[in-house]
């Protein structure tokens, strides 16, 4: 049967809903992570070491698909939850229309400094030519990259979750086979893992655009005619903010992460790095595919001030975010050595410096559920503010403090123990802000 956002949710009902969610995070990471793995076996572990340099440079500039697809999940669908279906289209249609001409832009100027961009960060010789044909080609697809991470959102606001899991399997499925293509078979190297890549993301976004222009039964639909709301897209940046905020300071962080890897061990650092935050992507992507799945319920219900509901989704989501915590960890600690011999098990030093970084770094994910649903569900619930604070905080502030200042007394290991830290510390920030805004919002 079809779940409606104005339904009551069950454990039953809630996991059936947002586990399309889920699935389509994980695997958006898992072929995330297919660019790496192929990079790795197939290239060699300087091409791998590039494309973890330069990656927090595209992450950045596709940020903005993030917070348009966030903020504006929570206006259209407050909105929807109001009544007003048409008003809610008709900002739906305007926030594409920005995506596409700000993806456009941005793309642009990236191709123009992507050497300079790689250079800051330190990318030399043969690393630097890598750095900027990887990013080179990914930049081309930006605004399609864009699309399809703000279009992740609105599928499920469209009460079509399984329809936006389709769409990413298709794209991602594409990248996987295409990998096997151009990077294993045909041994086009680093280039054949960007166009795959780039290829993916343009068929994710034009499938995407066809559905919502086509006539269905979902909630949105996407008109050519609409007009500009400024106080909307305005609305709609404050309120995805914190999208935007942690993605671009997840980047920074991961850079700074990058330059004292290499400051203390080099390349291995690096790489080893590099499978950390492949497999913390797709850990992560539970957590935030738990998070953009349950948003859009939160914004309806708030819109339509049903608190009963919303007390009912704020102590479901806690518990499920607390057991899935749990298991993540063990999850990690039995996985430590199988994944590592994935990625650079051709590499016996490097094997082993990845395992050590893994028996540390998985103590994070006790935490990091937490933080990551704490934003998400106040940008559902328009405050944009909080939801901002807790992401700088978690994303950036916390963990730039501990990369500065662990390594220092606990060498190597310190760089592994500060996202531990960091989440621990965004933890009682997140836990704070819920007591704290309790009265406000009626959740508890």
């Amino acid at each position: 049967m079809r779940i409606q956002l104005s339904d009551h949710f069950t454990y039953n009902k809630l996991l059936r809903f947002i586990l399309p969610s889920v699935i389509m995070m994980i695997f958006t990471s898992i072929y995330s992570v297919v660019d790496g793995l192929f990079v790795s076996n197939f290239a060699g572990k300087t091409q791998f070491a590039a494309v973890n340099l330069i990656m927090p440079v595209l992450i950045i500039l596709g940020a903005f698909g993030f917070m348009i697809g966030a903020g504006g999940t929570a206006i259209v669908g407050k909105t929807l939850g109001e009544g007003y279906k048409d008003k809610a289209n008709s900002y739906f249609s305007m926030l594409i229309y920005t995506v596409i001409l700000v993806g456009t832009v941005f793309a642009i100027i990236g191709i123009l400094f992507i050497k300079p961009l790689s250079q800051l960060l330190g990318a030399k010789g043969s690393m630097l030519e890598n750095c900027v044909l990887y990013g080179k080609v990914i930049l081309f697809a930006l605004p399609f990259f864009m699309l399809q991470n703000t279009f992740q959102s609105f599928f499920i606001l469209a009460e079509k979750p399984k329809l936006g899991l389709a769409v990413t399997l298709i794209s991602g499925s594409m990248n996987i086979i295409l990998d096997t293509l151009f990077v294993a078979i045909l041994k086009f190297g680093l280039f054949g893992a960007a166009f795959a890549t780039a290829l993916s993301q343009i068929t994710g976004a034009i499938i995407a655009i066809i559905y919502f222009l086509s006539k269905n039964n979902s909630l949105l639909r996407f008109t050519i005619k609409t007009k500009f709301y400024g106080k909307i897209l305005l609305k709609t940046c404050l309120n995805g903010s914190s999208e935007l905020v942690g993605n671009i300071a997840a980047s920074v962080v991961v850079m700074l992460y990058n330059y004292k890897l290499m400051e203390i061990i080099g390349e291995n650092g690096v790489a080893a790095y590099g499978v950390i935050m492949y497999v913390g992507f797709i850990f992560s992507a539970i957590f935030y595919g738990y998070s953009m799945g349950s948003a859009p319920i939160i914004s309806y219900q708030y819109g339509a001030g049903n608190y009963v509901e919303l007390k009912n989704m704020f102590r479901k989501s806690l518990t499920l975010i607390g057991i899935t915590g749990a298991i993540m960890v063990l999850s990690a600690k039995i996985l430590s050595f199988p994944l590592s011999n994935i990625f650079v098990g051709y590499d016996k030093e490097l094997f082993y410096i990845t395992v050590n970084a893994f028996q540390i770094y998985e103590l994070a994910f006790l935490f990091s559920g937490f933080g990551i649903f704490g934003s998400a569900f106040f940008t559902a619930l328009n405050d944009g503010v909080v939801s901002a604070v807790i992401s700088f905080l978690r994303t950036f502030v916390f963990e730039v403090g501990s990369i500065l200042i662990l390594p220092a007394i606990f060498g190597i290991n310190g760089i592994w123990w500060a996202i531990v830290v960091a989440e621990m510390e965004a933890f009682i920030v997140t836990i704070y802000f819920f007591i704290v805004k309790r009265k406000k919002y009626n959740y508890i």
